[in-house]
């Protein structure tokens, strides 16, 4: 039985709402929702071109939610600036390109080495824990530990892509996952995981104890439109705590 956290991305009701430049649906009734259905902290990526989440968003959700907000940014002077005023529980850095639809990998750690240990010491200094989304390499996974990050948020899409397309290649990738999660969690880096994570391929990556926490959004907003919020997120908590 996995107790991993359940983290829920609240981006894409963002992406709804934007989509007509109204004011609905609400981030925050989402993730006040979300609370209130069992959810164990909230995710939000305030990206540069701010395609969904907005900088309002973040202040509604830093003063009403009781549980963790966990800030996805990018490592920029901006982001920066806005994650040491807003404090939020925890910081994930993630790459991000303008003209990429979602984030297509884990951070490049090698090439920018040295802005992330500057961004992480101002961060963990400012009272936020910091997380690195890295793919499930070793290389990028040492470099986290030396750039002093807390924790891995280790990419998933590729796995959580080939288990419903290419089944017959997906456990070589989740032995990937599951070794790199150990070998991380040698090293005293604590262990996340996220990116395209479903109802189907939770049920493996959750047998994996030494993830913390699952951050999970697109699915669950997805799944909410046929059978509601409350059930879309108590369905994959269920799996979770299951495995």
């Amino acid at each position: 039985m996995s107790n991993a956290r359940l983290g829920v991305n609240i981006d894409h009701v963002a992406t709804v709402r934007n989509a007509r430049g109204e004011i609905y649906p609400s981030p925050l009734r989402a993730a006040l929702d979300a609370e209130m259905y069992g959810a164990d902290g909230i995710t939000a990526h305030l990206r540069e071109d701010r395609r969904h989440i907005q900088d309002k968003d973040i202040d509604d959700l830093i003063n009403n939610l009781k549980i963790p907000l966990n800030l996805e940014m990018a490592a920029t002077v901006e982001m920066l600036s806005l994650a040491l005023n807003c404090k939020p529980n925890s910081c994930c850095i993630v790459p991000e390109k303008r003209e990429e639809i979602t984030t297509e990998g884990g951070i490049d750690t090698i090439r920018n080495f040295e802005i992330l240990k500057e961004y992480t010491s101002k961060i963990k200094n400012n009272g936020s824990r910091v997380s690195l989304f890295v793919d499930a390499d070793q290389t990028h996974i040492d470099n986290s530990k030396k750039i002093g990050a807390d924790i891995i948020e280790i990419h998933t899409g590729k796995y959580c892509q080939l288990i419903e397309t290419d089944s017959s290649n997906a456990n070589e990738e989740l032995d990937r996952i599951i070794k790199m999660a150990n070998y991380a969690d040698s090293i005293n880096l604590e262990v996340h995981a996220g990116h395209g994570i479903t109802n189907r391929s939770i049920k493996a990556l959750a047998k994996i104890d030494i993830i913390k926490e699952f951050n999970i959004g697109h699915f669950i907003i997805g799944e909410s439109i046929f059978i509601g919020l409350e059930k879309a997120i108590k369905d994959i908590k269920s799996l979770i705590l299951e495995s």
